[in-house]
């Protein structure tokens, strides 16, 4: 099987997103927010069990670098810049997007935390 590369890469730095084209009729918008608790780094992914990201709503992206011929490297405005994303996970995360991100607020109920860093959520015992 081959990598689905890309054919543009754009970095919307107002709307905070990174903009994939594959073709035509296949672009997809990812949120920096998105990438920034998908991160493929070990910070994010931990050693065998992913650590849930939270607090990251107003992260943006600083800029977007080809890490070799296999991966971007990219840099978020809270200093995260650890992890490769490969073609082919960045890939994933595109086709995959709104299962993921639903997953993703789940996993924030569950664990009684907010996508707001000045936010806390309260549980009530009643």
């Amino acid at each position: 099987m081959t990598t689905k590369l890309p054919t543009d890469i754009k970095l919307h730095k107002a709307s905070k997103t990174l903009e994939l084209q594959y073709a035509p009729d296949e672009v997809y918008h990812l949120s920096a927010e998105f990438l920034r608790v998908h991160s493929p780094s070990a910070e994010v992914q931990g050693h065998g069990k992913p650590i849930l990201q939270f607090g990251k709503i107003g992260v943006g992206l600083n800029k977007v670098e080809p890490a070799g011929q296999y991966a971007l490297k990219l840099t978020f405005d809270d200093g995260h810049d650890s992890g490769l994303f490969t073609w082919e996970y960045l890939y994933q995360l595109a086709r995959r997007y709104d299962a993921l991100w639903e997953d993703y607020l789940a996993e924030l109920k569950a664990a009684g935390k907010s996508r707001d860093p000045n936010e806390s959520v309260v549980k009530l015992m009643l």
